[in-house]
């Protein structure tokens, strides 16, 4: 039997409506950039409301159903802007100098972006991570439409303008200038239950999952205006509008912050008198690499096992005293100047006097954090341009992504990169096995992953596909392919890396994209993902170590 037949003809014509579903969802986000504005829930934003109810991706769970999606609702309102569900225009630009301007930044909870509150109806969120960041952003925004029509469809009553009696009661509750008693919250509640065609005891913990201490009555207040907004376009033509500048229609794509980026870096290094040493990349979070170093000696505590580094996660004072530590021995902290919103830290390896890894003498470690999608392309492509090139030892990767055949905290070792929508590959020598990792009793994968153009855009569809075929795809994630796009042109074109540089990629699996309840809208890792991000350093600084 071959590994095709393990996709069943059903399989396959439901992944390839998926993906001509996603291929049409970003031909359209492309034309509305070029266009420069679009009603959502006109028109010319029906393109995209259909694919993206055709793709029904797993994490937005039941957009295609009545009943509302709560679970996606908070994975989306947590990378959006506060505020934005009570903005009937919402206006994406490039850089236009607003952080001179006296409108405090608005950075949402799950995305580092900047974003200002313009007045009552106005929301710009600045776009500096390239087309990945507009494509994040206009999917997020495409789904909240739908929701909140979705409810409006059930308080709306055109034949006389009005809407329903249990919404005038939400209403009155959501715009009191008082105090919200207990009695009165539950009965909100009740109402609330009733719309969104839920349980009253799923919306009271949704309450709970929503509310943050500056605003309890958030999930009541967000489904309010959301909702506010859609009516008020039906009953009054008030439209919610989507604008992009014509700056960011001319600046996207021409990797503007990425240059400013690495030279930034480069500049940095010179200034430190690091710019002639033996240079090892490394893409990962900026604290694992820190702590992995560090954080021992800082504290006078040893690790007894990795969940040790887990305390950094609730204790920000212990992190805090962790990078004062470490200023005195070798850790510069760079602030980004960019707009790039990637954060990076210059480790001189020579300065530490810990003896727990044996580094080469003039070692440097250059530890920067998460791209975002083709923001990883722009990024390595500029550093590798410059002189930090030619100082390369090895790069590695080490990022979270979806795992197909596992479960949340597991590692993926990839063999090859391809890129969903096409037949581009990447296949690569990794220095990293799932030898390395017999020893950590985490069950490891090693094979093909797949390189997404956004994890919102997902479903079981087009991964079931993937997982079964002779792919033999083990996980999805958002850079892979554009990282080794970089790395291989400056290899083989540019020659500004030698061929001979160490290659290093593993991943830890943030979710499980096939499994219902384990996909990224159930929740954040939290201290699951504490062992397997820290096995995966150790293992790094390792081989970076012994080279």
């Amino acid at each position: 039997m071959t590994q095709h037949s393990i996709v069943s003809p059903s399989i396959r014509k439901r992944a390839q409506e998926s993906s001509n579903a996603i291929a049409r969802m970003y031909i359209s986000m492309r034309h509305l950039l070029n266009r420069g504005f679009y009603k959502p829930m006109g028109i010319s934003g029906a393109s995209l409301r259909n694919a993206l109810l055709t793709l029904k991706p797993e994490i937005y769970g039941s957009v295609a159903e009545t009943k509302s999606e709560l679970n996606g609702l908070l994975y989306v309102i947590d990378r959006l802007p506060e505020g934005i569900a009570e903005c009937v225009s919402v206006n994406l630009t490039a850089e236009e100098g607003l952080s001179s301007s006296s409108f405090p930044p608005i950075i949402p909870a799950k995305r580092r972006r900047n974003c200002y509150r313009i007045d009552k109806d106005q929301m710009i969120i600045e776009v500096t991570r390239g087309r990945s960041e507009v494509y994040d952003i206009l999917t997020h925004l495409t789904f909240l439409y739908i929701e909140a029509d979705k409810i409006c469809d059930r308080v709306y009553i055109p034949t006389s303008n009005q809407t329903t009696r249990e919404w005038q009661k939400i209403e009155g509750t959501s715009t009191a200038t008082k105090a919200i008693g207990k009695k009165e919250l539950e009965s909100t509640m009740a109402y609330l239950a009733q719309l969104l065609e839920c349980t009253y005891n799923e919306a009271l913990e949704f309450y709970d999952r929503f509310k943050t201490p500056k605003s309890p009555h958030r999930f009541v207040q967000l489904i309010y205006h959301m909702v506010r907004l859609a009516v008020n376009e039906r009953s009054k033509g008030e439209k919610r509008s989507i604008t992009f500048s014509a700056m960011l229609g001319d600046q996207i794509g021409h990797h503007m912050h990425g240059e400013r980026w690495a030279n930034q870096l480069h500049n940095v290094l010179e200034q430190h008198n690091l710019n002639n040493r033996p240079i090892h990349l490394i893409s990962a979070n900026r604290h694992s690499f820190l702590n992995s170093l560090y954080a021992e000696e800082a504290l006078g505590k040893p690790a007894k096992d990795l969940t040790f580094f887990g305390q950094f996660t609730s204790d920000e004072n212990n992190q805090q005293k962790v990078q004062r530590f470490a200023t005195k021995q070798g850790f510069i902290d760079v602030n980004d100047k960019s707009g790039s919103n990637v954060h990076t830290q210059i480790i001189d390896t020579d300065k530490i006097n810990s003896k727990k890894y044996a580094f080469a003498k003039g070692t440097v470690l250059l530890v920067f954090d998460y791209a975002f999608g083709e923001q990883a392309y722009e990024l390595m492509d500029e550093l590798l341009k410059t002189n930090i090139g030619k100082q390369l030892e090895s790069i590695s990767v080490m990022g979270k992504a979806g795992i197909m055949k596992g479960k949340k905290g597991d590692i993926m070792v990839p063999t090859a990169h391809i890129f969903e929508g096409t037949s581009d590959n990447y296949p690569f020598h990794n220095d990293l096995s799932s030898e390395d990792f017999t020893n950590t009793k985490i069950p490891t994968l090693e094979g093909t992953m797949i390189t997404v153009l956004g994890t919102s855009l997902q479903n079981k569809d087009i991964l079931t596909y993937f997982c079964r075929s002779s792919w033999k795809v083990i996980g999805i994630e958002m850079e892979g392919v554009h990282y080794q796009k970089a790395i291989q042109s400056a290899m083989q074109i540019r020659k500004t890396v030698r061929t001979t540089i160490k290659l290093r990629y593993a991943y830890y699996a943030s979710d499980n994209p096939l499994e219902t309840g384990s996909t990224l809208a159930s929740g954040s890792l939290g201290q699951v993902g504490v062992v397997p991000t820290y096995t995966i350093t150790q293992k790094i600084l390792e081989k970076i170590s012994t080279e």
